[in-house]
């Protein structure tokens, strides 16, 4: 840090952030050269009993388990057992479908959520379960419960269900970017064929141990022999409490997904795996060049923002390269970065879900540079457009996923709906969108050759207008 101002600077802000986001409780920490130069825990793993957070405490890591995923790709390519650029068929053959794309989808597609899978209701479906147990779901971000599909609890119902799914292909393979956890489910059943021995036994054995992540793990039954774990939370509908939700979900079909637990010591130490080629503590886990591989920008989905394999990327992060990966799920939002050529890295995780704990690192990070907290890597040049043309934009999106999002006009100003969160937006580019407070990411709008919108590209994910 540069300067204990600076530290306490940032500590005020996080402390309101964390009380305006009814954050029970967030650990953050920031490397360098494999050395710690902030570690701070906001709140309480448990609020009932006031037990603090520490950099050893156990919370969901969610989606940033997607890396770990793509790592383990790499480890079985470098092994000669598979190449990215090999049909997704030659190791799901119950996927095929004569005549279809699924044909000519490659494991890279996969890896970079370019094969054209819409967002389906596998992962929903995956976690049934955990869902029909916990009266908390009501409350999460999605709609999760008005799902008469089947529990998809083994590798090969999951696969059944997406050979039988009745889906449209967003486009040829390698077109379009929409977040897919359809792909990186079917490459957890990818990593668990070839390698011969389950996918959380293998990312366990090839990359946790080796880098020393002692409190890293997939197995539900540690949570209850680990002191140091987090009570989970979640947020109530309407944002007005946050409320003690025990119940920990899992996928056990679809784990390669989200369902590693972690700690904040953990991931800095998992992070040095990219900004040190490859050598973690002095442990080589990948080459060198299955790195380059990971954190190669091979899509643009925004301007300036990119994905690799399991990680996203900013190729112009003030001058720097910045990849990144956030999570979320019942009682988790995380998100972890590393500023590649300064061989830096920060984590946080927090436990509770729906909160843009990402901010909050950025700020930290910001901080350590030298920079405003607020300090963006971007700029957008408002354009103004007619409220006729506005509303050609107007309808509902919804997809499979359980995502229902709302776009309707408010006087001349487009607004958007999802999880009963209201934003007003501001117009970046032909279709595209963007909030007032440029926090929330950007809305694109996908037009036929007709000039009708057909679907919206919202949190990542391609999204089809219910049709009137």
């Amino acid at each position: 840090m540069k300067g204990t101002i600076a530290v306490e600077g940032f500590d005020k802000h996080a402390n309101k952030y964390v009380e305006k986001h009814l954050i029970p409780g967030a650990m953050i920490g920031v490397s360098e050269n494999g050395q710690t130069i902030y570690e701070r825990g906001f709140g309480y793993r448990n609020v009932a009993e006031q037990l603090p957070v520490t950099g050893d405490t156990v919370f969901g890591i969610a989606s940033m388990t997607k890396s770990f995923t793509s790592a383990g790709i790499m480890k079985l390519q470098e092994e000669g057992k598979l190449s990215v650029h090999d049909r997704i068929v030659d190791y799901l053959p119950e996927l095929q479908k004569p005549g279809t794309q699924v044909e000519k989808v490659t494991i890279h597609h996969l890896m970079t959520h370019t094969a054209g899978y819409p967002p389906l209701a596998t992962h929903v479906y995956a976690r049934k379960n955990s869902i029909e147990q916990d009266p908390s779901a009501k409350d999460y971000g999605l709609d999760l419960l008005n799902n008469p599909g089947p529990h998809i609890e083994t590798y090969d119902e999951m696969l059944a269900f997406m050979a039988t799914a009745d889906f449209e292909w967003l486009g040829e393979p390698g077109r379009f970017y929409s977040y897919s956890n359809d792909s990186y489910g079917l490459l957890g059943v990818i990593i668990s064929r070839v390698s011969g021995r389950p996918y959380e036994e293998f990312i366990e054995e090839m990359i946790l141990k080796p880098a020393g992540m002692k409190n890293s793990f997939f197995d539900m039954k540690l949570l209850e022999e680990k002191v140091d774990v987090t009570t989970l939370y979640m947020k109530a509908k309407d944002g007005s409490r946050v409320y003690e939700a025990p119940l920990w979900w899992d996928a056990p079909s679809m784990r390669s997904v989200g369902y590693l637990k972690s700690t904040t010591n953990d991931i800095l130490r998992y992070l040095e795996l990219y900004w040190n080629e490859g050598v973690v503590n002095g442990t080589r886990i990948l080459s060198k060049e299955s790195i380059q591989q990971m954190i190669h920008p091979h899509v643009e989905y925004e301007p300036n923002r990119c994905y690799g394999y399991g990680l996203r990327i900013i190729p112009d992060y003030f001058g720097s390269t910045l990849i990144s990966h956030g999570g979320g799920l019942k009682g988790v939002s995380s998100y972890m970065c590393a500023i590649i050529e300064k061989k830096q890295a920060g984590v946080i995780l927090t436990n509770v879900s729906d909160v843009p704990s990402g901010d909050l690192l950025m700020a930290v990070l910001n901080v350590t540079e030298g920079r405003g907290l607020e300090a963006a890597p971007e700029s957008y040049e408002v354009q103004e457009i007619e409220v006729d043309e506005l509303r050609k934009f107007v309808g509902s999106y919804i997809s499979s996923e359980g995502m229902n999002v709302k776009v309707a006009l408010k006087g001349d100003r487009l607004s958007v709906e999802s999880n009963e969160v209201l934003r007003t937006l501001k117009c970046i580019g032909k279709n595209i969108f963007i909030d007032d407070d440029e926090k929330g990411g950007i809305l694109q709008f996908i037009e036929q050759e007709n000039g009708e919108i057909e679907r919206i590209v919202y949190g990542g994910r391609h999204i089809m207008k219910v049709k009137s």
